[in-house]
């Protein structure tokens, strides 16, 4: 007897919903699905930064060459495949949903503008992971990053707790708790941004990185078919809507907001310390000679630099030397026409 067993895989979809985006970013209508190790190279690029692998994705479109994004805010909220968002946005799916930082992204920034004031902000509060870099330290100095800190938020005066319709969620439930304190978090970069506009006008651009655990626990505690989950699920989804206005707002319409659904993460996220000076040893793994690279990933911009420099210097050249050939000595010249005026009063 020879029995045979199927194994059917159920795929869930999670999203990648662009909130906000300026005109001259472009992010076309489809399905396309995006790998979810690519989702910092797509922050990258729409930053108008390039990446070391091109970005087979047909979601996002050519972007304008003289206009970059202000800023660029991504959420990462885990326990939930999509939210009920505005039908206006653009959502794509999201493929092979593992762990990712912004990191590489920071890298480029504080490379390319080490001498502007960037803001960079990367927070998850269920973690108490935090890094901040150039004015953020400033702007961001009375955030509360840990959990203590925002539970004592929750009880002062303005928070969120005051203006919520919390509905089946208990205050004095930990899970509940810890959701709430992450839509304050929300609500309190909000308010700070909207308090230090002025920094939005500089050259430097701006990255804001959240990972938001609150509602994952809320599935955990009570189900995701539960009045509690459908009820953070509402309050989540009309939190990160306003989120998105005030930064796009703060930014004069230029930043993009986007926010990826995920139910959880294949792998676990490991995060090691590392300084944002640092720089990798060996420049090609790949190689057991440590070998550099034959070029690099600005190879493309150097290379259009010369080469269009090349052609309008060849092309000057050419109209100069073709000038200087048809020219009339006795007529465009002022040397020879004062000479023959010379030669004939003489």
């Amino acid at each position: 007897l020879i029995t045979t067993i199927v194994f059917i895989k159920f795929h869930l979809h999670f999203y990648l919903t662009v909130l906000r985006s300026p005109q001259y970013v472009t992010f076309r209508e489809g399905q396309w699905p995006l790998a979810g190790e690519k989702v910092p190279d797509l922050v990258a690029l729409t930053m108008g930064f390039s990446v070391q692998e091109d970005l087979d994705w047909p979601g996002l479109g050519a972007g304008s060459l003289f206009q970059r994004p202000r800023a660029n805010a991504l959420i990462a909220v885990r326990g939930v495949s999509s939210l009920d968002l505005p039908s206006n946005t653009s959502s794509y799916p999201l493929e092979n949903p593992v762990p990712f930082t912004l990191d590489s992204v920071a890298n480029t920034i504080h490379t390319l503008f080490a001498e502007s004031t960037p803001v960079v902000l990367q927070l998850a509060p269920s973690e108490e992971r935090l890094y901040m870099m150039g004015m953020a330290n400033t702007v961001f100095e009375d955030l509360p990053v840990t959990l203590q800190q925002i539970r004592a938020r929750l009880s002062q005066e303005g928070s969120v707790l005051h203006s919520l319709p919390l509905h089946s969620l208990n205050r004095n439930s930990e899970a509940d708790l810890l959701f709430l304190s992450e839509v304050q978090v929300l609500h309190d970069i909000s308010a700070l941004l909207l308090r230090h506009k002025h920094l939005a006008k500089d050259q430097a651009p701006d990255l804001f990185s959240l990972e938001l655990a609150g509602l994952e626990e809320i599935s955990r505690r009570y189900g995701s078919d539960s009045p509690q989950f459908q009820d953070a699920s509402k309050i989540l989804a009309s939190a990160l809507q306003k989120f998105a206005d005030d930064v796009y707002s703060v930014y004069s319409n230029n930043a993009v907001v986007e926010v990826v659904t995920v139910k959880t993460f294949e792998a676990p996220l490991t995060r090691k310390s590392r300084s944002i000076l640092e720089s990798k040893q060996i420049s090609n793994p790949g190689s057991p000679y440590n070998l550099a690279y034959k070029y690099n990933y600005e190879y493309a911009v150097i290379f259009n630099i010369v080469l269009w420099l090349m052609i309008a210097l060849a092309l000057a050249v050419i109209a100069i030397a073709y000038n200087l050939w048809n020219m009339d000595p006795g007529y465009d010249s002022i040397i020879y026409r004062m000479t023959n005026q010379k030669i004939r009063m003489d």
